[in-house]
């Protein structure tokens, strides 16, 4: 298959923008954990990176797009003979339904589409044989995932990847090293995972604790939690009432779930589910 114009070729169905700059390329190998376990790609592309990747690593590659998987078959058709490249072809959330996406411990690596990143980084999350997360992300994205307690971006999605590692924002992307180029700038996050985080209720009840971050976290807690047992389980923890959601730490988050997920029952999930609506439509207008 031959492209003649690479911007007019990527579709903005997928999200797609192609890293075309060989210095980011090899900061991203070079960022990989040091080991041999096998990397699984997702979005490989036109295999600029995959070609990098199967240099040191065993690859398995998932690709949504049949123009791609068509390209990419005959691009590594020696790589796929010798074994030490899988192309498979689909959505890779579907895979992700039926289990791990490899079957076998694995690093996950990535050029993300910025409409799915944080949805693939928190499925990686839940999948236990995924050992470690290096991804080219939004940066707004990568610096919530990274953030520190009581940094303004600390969030949610900080939480969670303190729940289960390290996360670390390697280096920036500038826009013109894609094409087409996007109109943010990009970074490649690293998520070095000791243990997987498959909590739905958990994720539920961040949602609510950093439902409006400018507001004390007790206050957003009330929006579903009864008024009593907020103050309860403040009180028991030694907390400051006056405490924001982004000046609480990883561990003060599990403390507190710990405490109130027994009230976090389907009703409360339904009122919350009331508020991000409303939160939307004032958002639209």
């Amino acid at each position: 298959m031959i492209i003649k114009d690479l911007a007019e070729f990527a579709s903005k169905k997928f999200g797609q923008n192609f890293l075309k700059n060989d210095i980011y390329l090899h900061k991203i190998i070079q960022a990989m954990p040091n080991d041999d376990l096998k990397v699984a790609e997702i979005g490989p592309g036109l295999g600029d990176l995959t070609k990098e990747l199967v240099k040191v690593r065993n690859v398995t590659a998932f690709e949504v797009d049949k123009r791609l998987c068509e390209h990419l078959t005959t691009e590594f058709e020696e790589p796929i003979k010798n074994g030490i490249f899988e192309l498979r072809c689909g959505d890779v959330l579907e895979r992700w339904e039926s289990g791990s996406l490899l079957d076998e411990p694995y690093h996950l690596v990535a050029n993300l589409p910025y409409y799915i990143a944080t949805n693939i980084i928190l499925k990686a999350f839940k999948d236990e044989q995924c050992q470690s997360i290096l991804v080219m992300v939004q940066k707004e994205v990568a610096v919530k995932f990274a953030a520190s307690v009581k940094q303004k971006e600390f969030s949610a999605l900080s939480v969670l990847a303190a729940s289960v590692g390290k996360a670390t924002l390697c280096f920036e992307v500038e826009p013109e090293a894609f094409v087409p180029p996007p109109n943010v700038t990009s970074a490649v996050l690293l998520i070095e995972k000791n243990q997987s985080q498959d909590d739905e209720k958990f994720e539920a009840f961040l949602k609510i604790a950093f439902a409006q971050p400018r507001k004390k976290l007790s206050k957003n807690l009330m929006t579903v939690f009864s008024k009593d047992i907020v103050n309860q389980t403040f009180e028991k923890l030694e907390l400051d009432s006056n405490l924001r959601p982004h000046e609480a730490g990883t561990s003060i988050y599990h403390h507190i779930y710990n405490e109130l997920k027994d009230n976090l029952d389907g009703k409360q999930r339904a009122e919350q589910r009331k508020i991000s609506k409303s939160r939307a439509k004032n958002t639209q207008r």
